[in-house]
């Protein structure tokens, strides 16, 4: 939608229901144009804005900064004579691809404002954000729970007991290949809890979910092997396949499942060696897959002799009834992978891939060539958060406050004039706002706030209106009130 401007506040304060950005210094000896390119030099330089990504119109950037339209233009004169962005004919200003030492040029000394919070516009640039320093605001498109709804004593006590009981093996030698013994053990009973037979000889431990998925992904494919996905999907996982040198092919995600006529279209001119989704509580759009469509989902798994990776990250906050396709067709063309960082803690890298028998060997040879093992002393500490019913527990409580929070966002969201595009389920909620989410971003980063545009969730940059929010982290009404004005400020309007 095309967007009108508002003149920014006077104050130059920082307001956290504001979205004036606190980015020039006034009073400074540094000329105006100049630390307004400094400020987008720098998100430029960290991929805070991605290559492509176009830049706020001249009017737009203007009032929104408080400055004369010339003094913005100036600003993107130096950015061009930087070779950071490049102008368009008609279209505007877009970050160019970087190289070289524009790439690694360091921060001008001038700039003296402090590093801003990261904005998702590529999947690195998502990450980083989870690595930021914290922020007094909550970001809602980061997709852990707050620190406050993690169990600490559970931890604590867990980890001691497994330093405390250690043998020698676990403490100074390298763990067994697939994993602690006693985790997979623990995590038999726990995929049976789901419906997924598995022996331990099946589990191989990873270094966390992702983890787990990249050493599946390095087991089974080979450069310039096509590969389906879910679209929307995980950024994450759309960049770390194109790395490898796979091509994507995008298969739209409905709230039943994978649209079966495309995916079958393209099975049958790509021949793809493999399909990854997220049947349970898809990120983003916290759908779940219907019995019936996993049904012909696995019939055409087998119709083009296609393996699929079940991604079930979410687990514990969903159903243990809900269909999983590794239940269904036991373990025979499916993955399963999964882990707890998202219930236990983000620090505890611990993953797990459940395989076919024929396949475990290989899988475990990737994983010894990739990181050698995984940390046995924190393996043991999960197992026993497992094996004392105490994970269970914690993930009880965490899905009966999830819900609480899922309440209050949605009445939130209706009070702030915005909608849920599918039905609200798990941590995540997929908002249409009716803007363009990657402007708004940039909008309510400089307000404090960080999200996740929609455009993250596609195999191909493209604008969206929607954007995914973390419920737990969405519950403040000041953000909502930010993001309604944001909103506002990008709204055509009426004549």
């Amino acid at each position: 939608m095309p967007a009108r401007d508002i003149p920014a506040p006077a104050s130059p304060l920082f307001d956290a229901s504001s979205t004036t950005p606190p980015v020039l210094a006034r009073g400074s000896d540094v000329p105006l144009s100049e630390q307004l390119s400094n400020h987008f030099a720098q998100r430029i330089r960290t991929r805070l804005m991605a290559p492509g990504a176009r830049l706020p119109s001249v009017r737009e950037c203007a009032r929104r900064h408080g400055v004369s339209p010339h003094t913005v233009v100036a600003a993107y004169d130096q950015l061009l004579a930087r070779g950071l962005v490049e102008a368009r004919r008609q279209r505007g200003f877009y970050v160019r691809e970087q190289a070289g030492a524009a790439a690694r040029a360091p921060a001008p000394a001038a700039s003296r404002t402090a590093p801003p919070r990261l904005v998702p516009v590529d999947a690195t640039a998502l990450i980083r954000g989870m690595f930021h320093p914290n922020s007094e605001l909550p970001a809602p498109g980061l997709g852990t729970l707050p620190p406050d709804w993690l169990d600490l004593p559970l931890l604590s006590s867990a980890l001691r007991r497994a330093a405390l009981h250690a043998d020698g093996g676990i403490a100074v030698q390298y763990g067994d290949p697939s994993g602690d013994p006693r985790l997979r053990q623990a995590l038999c009973t726990r995929l049976a809890d789901l419906g997924v037979r598995a022996a331990p000889g099946q589990i191989i431990t990873a270094g966390g979910a992702t983890h787990a998925l990249d050493i599946v992904a390095r087991t089974l494919l080979q450069p310039g092997d096509a590969v389906l996905v879910d679209e929307p999907g995980w950024a994450v996982e759309f960049a770390r396949l194109t790395q490898l040198g796979m091509r994507l092919l995008p298969v739209p995600r409905t709230a039943d499942g994978p649209d079966l006529q495309v995916m079958r279209a393209l099975a049958t001119t790509h021949k793809p060696r493999l399909y990854c989704t997220v049947s349970v509580l898809h990120n983003p759009t916290g759908a779940t897959l219907s019995l019936a469509a996993a049904h012909q989902v696995l019939m055409l798994a087998k119709e083009h002799d296609l393996r699929i990776v079940e991604d079930d990250t979410y687990a514990w906050m969903a159903p243990p009834q809900a269909p999983r396709l590794a239940a269904l067709d036991g373990l025979q063309r499916t993955i399963y992978v999964s882990g707890f960082s998202k219930i236990l803690t983000p620090s505890w890298r611990v993953g797990y891939v459940a395989a076919p028998a024929d396949l475990v060997d290989r899988i475990v040879d990737v994983k010894l060539l990739a990181g050698l093992t995984t940390p046995t002393v924190l393996e043991r500490a999960v197992a026993i958060c497992l094996e004392q019913g105490q994970l269970h527990r914690h993930a009880e409580r965490v899905c009966a406050r999830l819900a609480q929070a899922r309440t209050r966002c949605v009445q939130l969201a209706q009070q702030a004039g915005l909608h849920f595009a599918t039905p609200p389920a798990g941590l995540f909620g997929w908002l249409d706002t009716g803007v363009d989410t990657e402007r708004l971003a940039q909008h309510m980063l400089d307000a404090g706030w960080l999200l996740a545009p929609g455009h993250l969730f596609h195999v191909e940059r493209r604008p969206s209106t929607l954007m995914r929010i973390n419920f737990a982290s969405s519950q403040d009404p000041k953000f909502w009130r930010a993001l309604g004005k944001a909103r506002g400020a990008l709204m055509p309007k009426s004549p």
